[in-house]
């Protein structure tokens, strides 16, 4: 395998991606029990937590944690 080119942003591999990611998998997740539970209003709310996440993972990346943020330190693997 090639080691990573220099600029590689590291695939989202920093705690901004992981909590967007994580928040809009719970949102999905709820989403799809209350759509087959036939909760109109929740399938709602649980579009909202899917746009809540995305903003999350972007406050947390202009803060600073994301891919190239400085409070972000890149671990070897």
């Amino acid at each position: 395998m090639s080691s990573n080119p220099i600029g590689d942003p590291g695939h989202g591999h920093s705690p901004a991606a992981w909590t967007a990611v994580v928040i809009m998998l719970v949102a999905v997740a709820l989403g799809t029990l209350f759509f087959f539970l036939d909760l109109p209003v929740l399938v709602w709310a649980s579009a909202g937590l899917l746009v809540i996440g995305l903003l999350a993972g972007a406050a947390l990346a202009k803060a600073g944690y994301g891919a190239n943020g400085p409070k972000y330190a890149s671990k070897e693997h």
